[in-house]
Parts: structure tokens; C-alpha cells; sequence
């Protein structure tokens, strides 16, 4: 369900085309992220050692000239290693708030169910509440403020994985995949002489991204669409397969996210076609399937497309308005 880069916001479709200068084949995954940085969401990457989850929240960092802040999680992290310290100095007299990581603008937070859930619950709220407590102080993170989570799928020894309601606050989860013989023999080609994430340059600034982050808001929903959002969410609820469905704050991420994926597209409203491309990343995370349902082979991926498929499409009374 890819689209063509004419049809792409103008500035937007520039992003895009200069992250695809480092990751060969990955404009799904380009326009993804994209998705969730405009929507103000967050990203869970889940998937194997080598495949450029690293590269691309670099890419995308670059190219909307965002402050890029990386956080390596181990066993051993502590909570202020994420948020800051409040740290006395003895000159002044008073404690100096030294920020952490999280305080930038475009943050990946690499192989997350390594650490502990104490330290996980820092990010997350951060990435919940748009802020971070500290000392009993609130403070408030920068705008934008992107989250691009990491976790290996092959690994679970030394790992805490994150709990259904923490999955939640991910706005979209996603995998890179493999690249095809072609892509992959072009990734040696330009990575031949030097990488070129050095050669990226920014096409947009910090001021363009917000404002784009605000004019999102303003995509057009029509009332049958958001009908339709709600149809899919409640028959998650419903299904044999589902021990537990999606929640209300699921329906508000599919909208959010087809209101930014309109955008990108061009377009100031949402089309049914916006919302069956990104159910299956908007909405598998947030479902626990049945014991016997996973016995059989299913997946909640599977299911949500299978909803999708039996869920009527609506007729818009006011696409154009």
C-alpha cells in the first residue's frame, strides 16, 4: 500500500527522499516513523542485530535538524542515568540540575527490555506526560519530542519485557526486515568509501516539524471514519482469538496516526485507506492473544487483518466538504 513521492506533502516527501540516501528500500519504514513523529507518538523497532534501527532514527534525526540523544540500556542503568541528577555545587552554593538524555529532541533508547522496569518506567514517562520528575521537580521536555524504541526478538535471557500497559504508550510498532538481494548489494556500494549518515544533510528545520505537528491536528476526520476507527478497535474486543482487545487509547492512536499519514500524502483529511494501512502497527501491540490461538500459530498481526477485511468500509458523506 506504498504510495508514489509525487503525490507526497511537499516538504514532508524531502524527508522522506533523504532518509532513503542511508536506508536502501525502507521508505515504509521512513514513512512510519514519520507518521509517529508528527502524530507526537512514540515507535517500538523489534527486530534483529544489523538491519539499520540505529541508522534510521540517526537519519531521521539529521534530516529535521533534531537534537539526537541515544541511550544504550543495560542491567545496570539507573533511573537519573535516563532523566538527569540535581548535583551540589559547592561554589553556588546550590544543586545544579545536570539533564539526561531524555531531554533531546529525537531520542533512541537502544534495547529497552534490557534494563530494569524501574528504569523503563522513566522513559516511559517521559514519553507519556511530555515530562520528567526529578528531585520531586517536574520539567518539561523539549518540542519535538520523539521516542524510537529498540528491542531483540531473539534474545529474552537477562531481558524484562515490557508489560502490556507499557507497550501501550507505543504509538506504532513495527520491524525493519531483511533487504532484498538488490537493496543489499547497493547498501555495500555506497558504504564502499565512507557512511553516508556523515554526508546527510537537514531539509527541514525544528520550527517546520512543529508547525507540521500542529497542522496535523487540523486533518479533517469525518464523522464515518471515525465510526469506522471505532468498528475495528471494538471487534478486537469481541473476537474468539483475543483474551484482551485494544482500548480507547488505541482508537485515539489510529486516528491520530492516519490524521499524520494524511499529511504526508497530501491530503487535509483521512481516507478508509489511511486506517487499514496502519491498524496492523497501530493496534497488534495493544492485544493479548489466547493461549490456544497462539497454540495454532496465529498472531495478533494476523487478526487485526482479518478484522480489517470483514470490517465494512464506510461511505464518506463529506470527503471534500
Amino acid at each position: 500500500m506504498t504510495q508514489q513521492l509525487d503525490t507526497l506533502h511537499p516538504i514532508l516527501g524531502r524527508v522522506i527522499e533523504n532518509i532513503e540516501k542511508v536506508m536502501i528500500g525502507k521508505r515504509d519504514v521512513a514513512t512510519l516513523s514519520l507518521v509517529a513523529l508528527l502524530a507526537e507518538g512514540h515507535v517500538l523497532l523489534e527486530d534483529v542485530p544489523g538491519v539499520g534501527k540505529t541508522m534510521m532514527v540517526r537519519s531521521l534525526a539529521k534530516s529535521v535538524s533534531a537534537d539526537f540523544k541515544r541511550i544504550q540500556f543495560t542491567p545496570d542503568l539507573l533511573p537519573s542515568d535516563v532523566t538527569g541528577v540535581s548535583i551540589y555545587n559547592p561554589k553556588e552554593l546550590h544543586f545544579e540540575f545536570r539533564p539526561g538524555p531524555i531531554m533531546g529532541n529525537i531520542v533512541l533508547a537502544d534495547e529497552i527490555n534490557r534494563t530494569s522496569p524501574k528504569t523503563q518506567s522513566a522513559l516511559l514517562e517521559g514519553m507519556e506526560e511530555s515530562s520528567v520528575t526529578v528531585d520531586g521537580v517536574t520539567r518539561h521536555l523539549p518540542r519535538p519530542f520523539f521516542v524510537m524504541a529498540t528491542q531483540n526478538p531473539i534474545e529474552y535471557e537477562g531481558t524484562y519485557p515490557l508489560p502490556e500497559a507499557q507497550l501501550d504508550r507505543f504509538l506504532l510498532k513495527m520491524k525493519m526486515g531483511y533487504p532484498s538481494v538488490e537493496e543489499e548489494l547497493e547498501v555495500l556500494r555506497k558504504a564502499e568509501k565512507a557512511k553516508p549518515i556523515q554526508h546527510l544533510e537537514a531539509v527541514i528545520t525544528i520550527e517546520e516539524l512543529v508547525n507540521l505537528q500542529d497542522e496535523v491536528k487540523e486533518v479533517y476526520v469525518d464523522e464515518t471514519i471515525k465510526e469506522y476507527i471505532v468498528d475495528i478497535v471494538n471487534r478486537t474486543r469481541n473476537h474468539a482469538s483475543i483474551y484482551l482487545g485494544s482500548s480507547p487509547r488505541g482508537s485515539i492512536a489510529l486516528m491520530k496516526a492516519s490524521q499524520a499519514y494524511a499529511l504526508i500524502h497530501g491530503r487535509d483529511f483521512i481516507i478508509p485507506d489511511d486506517v487499514q494501512y496502519l491498524a496492523p502497527y497501530v493496534l497488534p501491540h495493544r492485544m493479548i492473544l489466547r493461549t490456544e490461538a497462539r497454540f495454532e500459530g496465529m498472531t495478533a498481526e494476523n487478526v487485526v487483518e482479518k478484522i480489517i477485511e470483514r470490517t465494512p468500509i464506510p461511505v464518506q458523506r463529506s470527503l471534500n466538504r
